[in-house]
């Protein structure tokens, strides 16, 4: 970078007069700068909301790795039965096997009672 020239105005301003090439560089920088400063904001916004998400316990994962679906892990995990968990909630026993081989979506009002039912947040139900 070339040293700035000051020039002072009538009015007592100073103004810096520097090379083109510079100022674009200057202005490269500051771009680069606002981007890295959103990136770090997105960052941290994400990290402050894998914070507030509860993890699902290690037996669930290793069993949905093994292939079960969410549901069908978390019940598993309650050690309850598709009939235990369908009785509680007020389906039958197929719906809530519709339900974990995912050839039905669970509405909401079905998604609070499953959460309750496994004693589990809504989220891990909902995922």
């Amino acid at each position: 970078m070339n040293a700035p020239q000051i020039i002072k105005t009538s009015t007592g301003e100073e103004l810096v007069v520097i090379p083109r090439a510079d100022y674009e560089a200057l202005l490269h920088a500051a771009e680069e700068a606002l981007e890295e400063a959103a990136d770090a904001a997105i960052y941290d916004e994400r990290k402050a909301e894998l914070k507030a998400e509860k993890p699902l316990p290690a037996n669930v994962t290793i069993d949905i790795l093994r292939g079960s679906s969410r549901l069908k892990a978390l019940r598993n995990w309650r050690r309850l039965t598709q009939a235990d968990v369908a009785t509680a909630i007020g389906v039958s026993q197929g719906f809530l096997s519709d339900l974990e081989s995912n050839r039905r979506k669970p509405s909401e009002q079905t998604v609070v009672l499953l959460a309750k039912a496994l004693d589990v947040p809504a989220e891990w139900i909902e995922a």
